[in-house]
């Protein structure tokens, strides 16, 4: 026992890199035989996630990775909370309540102190749920007029997959706006074009995925208004607001989007992009109680006391929501807009200098949507290398500036694009902009036989 206890007291003062543990590899796809010190199992670990990139210079990602030290204070003490369990952790339910009715009152809803509203783990899910009472609400008219409803369909502009799962998931024919030519986004001509009576909604972007554009959700809702006007026809409005939804209250409060709108029946947003919260939470509002289909509301038994749930994910972390709750007390609406205007600054900075430089064209330069930028390779031009070249030679540095083809009709145009994000500031993005000079003038000193593919670049694709 002696001995046992000395060669135990050996493994913990070992150096951890001369411990006999990690004199060899650990098993990867096997669970270990026998237990390991803690911090040598949290090195191996550690030395792991190393590999991946750096976080603050992917800018493909919506998602915010950085938050202030006392959000992660904040995570820590609500690491053990369950967000589903509303009767043990009753005060974190209660700040889920008050972000859901904050943010009817960002969105004007009419009832924003009677509201109905959830969190959910992200923008995806709180898409579907809106979707989803689209669905229902459009089941119970046809109901009501003796109507079939074996055929719904569903009107978007370019979105991303998260609609494309709902609509085979439910059953229902996605009617997708492809983009054509130089337009990019829906516009309410090609709305009309494919609503009818089985539509269950239309639902347009608040910062399509692909350029970073706002699609017109007024002009949309006039049309609409127009349509039942001469034919009867009532298609109603699912906002997807998954960026836009935390940036337009701030940034252009006069922009109608939102709830002002009489059409728009539902929004959804993702808490965890310009929301600035960690990831892991999303919101979906209803523009009142009567939007939200008692079906699709459960009263669940659970845990020693009865909850209304209507979110598809059932236990989950508490803590983002109660980080989002403290963003939204610390920043108010006026650090919101600092922050968000800021962001636009660096993106109107970033498309400026990128264009002087000569081979491309900007898409989007960071005004009229999201703060972001979106470029091409200038056409009829042989460069000598491709925005596949230049993202993999970023890589090089660390940046990960996603370079991909667009969607259907319009998958010949390649564009590269970046997302600016609380933490991308102008100093960052000038320290960018010199490796995107350097990548490019080794490029064109050393262009490459054989360009690369979009998978070969990193992978990146939509």
């Amino acid at each position: 026992m002696l001995h046992k206890k000395d060669s135990i007291r050996g493994d913990l003062e070992d150096d951890v890199f001369a411990s006999t543990d990690l004199s060899i590899a650990m098993p990867k796809y096997k669970f270990p035989p026998d237990e390991q010190v803690a911090r040598h199992a949290y090195q191996v670990v550690r030395d792991e996630l190393m590999l991946d990139g750096n976080s603050r210079q992917n800018l493909a990602t919506f998602c915010q990775t950085w938050v202030e030290p006392e959000v992660d204070d904040l995570m820590t003490v609500s690491l053990d909370k369950n967000m589903i369990d509303k009767d043990e952790y009753p005060q974190t339910a209660e700040l889920e309540a008050r972000c859901v009715h904050m943010l009817a009152d960002l969105w004007n809803s009419p009832q924003a102190a009677n509201t109905m509203g959830t969190s959910t783990t992200g923008s995806s899910e709180a898409a579907m749920l809106g979707g989803m009472a689209l669905l229902w609400k459009w089941r119970e008219r046809r109901r009501a007029q003796g109507k079939p409803t074996d055929r719904p369909n569903l009107v978007t502009g370019p979105v991303q997959i998260c609609w494309h799962k709902f609509a085979r998931y439910w059953d229902i024919a996605l009617r997708e706006i492809p983009m054509q030519g130089d337009r990019l986004i829906m516009n309410p001509e090609e709305v009309l074009a494919r609503v009818d009576e089985n539509t269950i909604g239309v639902v347009p972007t608040l910062g399509v995925t692909f350029t970073c554009q706002y699609e017109p959700v007024a002009d949309v809702a006039a049309a609409l208004d127009r349509l039942q006007e001469d034919t009867g026809l009532d298609v109603p409005i699912h906002v997807d607001g998954a960026s836009g939804g935390f940036i337009a209250p701030f940034v252009e409060p006069d922009l109608l989007w939102d709830f002002r709108l009489p059409r728009v029946k539902s929004i959804n947003a993702s808490g965890h992009k310009f929301g600035l919260a960690p990831l892991g939470v999303g919101w979906a509002v209803w523009r009142d109680a009567a939007e939200l289909p008692e079906d699709l509301i459960f009263h669940v038994n659970y845990l020693g006391g009865d909850m209304a749930v209507f979110a598809l994910n059932f236990s989950r972390p508490g803590g983002q929501i109660v980080a989002q709750y403290y963003n939204f007390l610390r920043l108010g609406r006026a650090g919101y807009r600092k922050i968000h205007e800021a962001g636009y600054e660096t993106a109107r900075y970033l498309a400026d200098e990128i264009s002087r430089m000569g081979p491309f064209d900007v898409v989007y330069d960071g005004r009229g949507g999201i703060p972001a930028l979106t470029w091409k390779l200038k056409e009829g031009i042989d460069h000598g290398f491709t925005l596949f070249d230049l993202a993999d030679r970023l890589r090089t540095r660390g940046w990960q500036v996603p370079a991909y083809t667009l969607p259907a009709d319009r998958e010949d145009l390649a564009v590269q694009r970046i997302l600016v994000r609380h933490d991308f500031s102008r100093d960052l993005a000038s320290l960018l902009l010199d490796d995107y000079r350097r990548a490019i003038g080794i490029l064109r000193k050393h262009a490459p036989r054989e360009s690369l593919t979009e998978e070969e670049a990193g992978g990146f694709h939509h």
